[in-house]
């Protein structure tokens, strides 16, 4: 199973839809709110080199924002 941490706020509407996304397939995900948690706003900004969200990291590849192509090719999604 392939490690997806997802960086988002709980305003953030194409968080909500990479999430949901996510769950619609059964792929589990750690969930960091950086609007809460500054040490890993500080993270994703040091691994994207981007301020918005979402950004989703699976197994070390980033995905900025919800890029359903990308996440489907990540994943192994048909």
């Amino acid at each position: 199973m392939k490690s997806v941490k997802v960086y988002s706020t709980p305003t953030c509407p194409y968080c909500t839809m990479a999430k949901d996304f996510l769950k619609e397939h059964n792929i589990s995900f750690e969930e960091v709110d950086v609007s809460e948690n500054q040490k890993a706003a500080e993270e994703m900004v040091k691994k994207s080199g981007q301020t918005g969200v979402p950004v989703i990291e699976i197994d070390g590849e980033i995905v900025l924002g919800f890029d359903e192509d990308r996440l489907r090719n990540l994943l192994n999604i048909k």
